[in-house]
């Protein structure tokens, strides 16, 4: 009886916030065009939201669906939830805005994970005026997770700042017409604490696409090259985040649903410590759900 109620209630809170979204979208509101949203797969898009927007996003990510760890036993991964997020982000002005988030975290090496970021978007592309579009994105991650006891381990966090990471990253996009959309997305890591045959800091070079398949409906690519000298990061241990998405918009509401090689959710876990090869099997289904707010 009382699990009933809980039901009833959830689904009536629920169905309030779907219609107050939609009441609150103003009949002006236009998506951007080189991507749907202000994230591609596992990293940022160019996007930033419009002024007085708010986006909430929940995001999953589960088990392998195939090698060793995966197949029909644990449902092709969905008996392994790999990492889970949600975040909400704000628009300031046009060009600024600011998110937060909490993730479950991998548990290699981290769980408990807050995260915060800044993003300003500082091009627009603009036919016969700009080319291209640019946006700069600057962000922080940080663990409470209890701190291992072993000394050896990455999660003993000596000091309390060893608990702290951070990215910087510039991001270029250019979109081809209704159809084609390309991006490019340097960015910079630096972890505060590390393994002995790891580095603090990390330089990777992400690239995506996004191609347009019907209106409501678009293929993305995203990948991330990450630039290391192999006696730290042998190559046999980490491997590069590739993931493959299709995407479906509808008005102020963006599902995502995507194949990865990357366990976890963030900068700080996707870049420096994506383990898992395609070639194994080693890939999971994840999904990603962003509602917009007016505020």
């Amino acid at each position: 009886m009382y699990l009933s109620r809980i039901i009833l209630c959830l689904t009536i809170i629920f169905k309030s916030l779907i219609n107050f979204a939609q009441d609150t979208l103003p009949d002006d509101y236009e998506e951007p065009r080189t991507f749907s949203s202000t994230r591609i797969i596992n990293g940022h898009s160019v996007e930033t939201l419009g002024k007085g927007y708010m986006d909430m996003r929940i995001e999953h990510r589960f088990g392998d669906m195939a090698g060793d760890f995966g197949g029909w036993e644990n449902m092709f991964g969905f008996d392994n939830l790999s990492d889970m997020r949600i975040a909400l982000e704000f628009g300031i002005t046009d060009e600024l805005m600011v998110g937060f988030g909490r993730s479950k975290g991998t548990g290699f090496p981290f769980r408990s994970l807050l995260d915060g970021f800044v993003k300003y978007r500082v091009l627009r592309q603009q036919k016969n005026k700009m080319p291209i579009s640019l946006t700069l994105i600057g962000g922080s991650f940080f663990t409470y997770m209890k701190a291992s006891s072993d000394e050896s381990q990455v999660n003993h966090f000596p000091k309390d700042a060893h608990r702290f990471s951070y990215f910087t990253q510039v991001n270029l996009g250019k979109h081809f017409g209704e159809t084609l959309s390309l991006s490019i997305m340097p960015t910079y890591l630096h972890r505060n604490y590390v393994a002995a045959n790891d580095m603090n800091d990390i330089f990777a070079l992400g690239g995506a696409f996004r191609v347009k398949l019907f209106k409501r409906f678009a293929l993305l690519g995203e990948y991330y090259h990450v630039f290391n000298t192999s006696d730290l990061r042998p190559s046999d241990s980490y491997k590069n985040s590739l993931a493959v998405a299709l995407e479906w918009f509808t008005f102020g509401h963006s599902f995502t649903i995507n194949l990865t090689n990357s366990g976890g959710l963030g900068e700080a876990q996707f870049i420096p410590y994506t383990t898992e090869n395609w070639l194994k099997g080693q890939f999971r289904f994840g999904f990603c759900v962003g509602r917009k707010f007016s505020f």
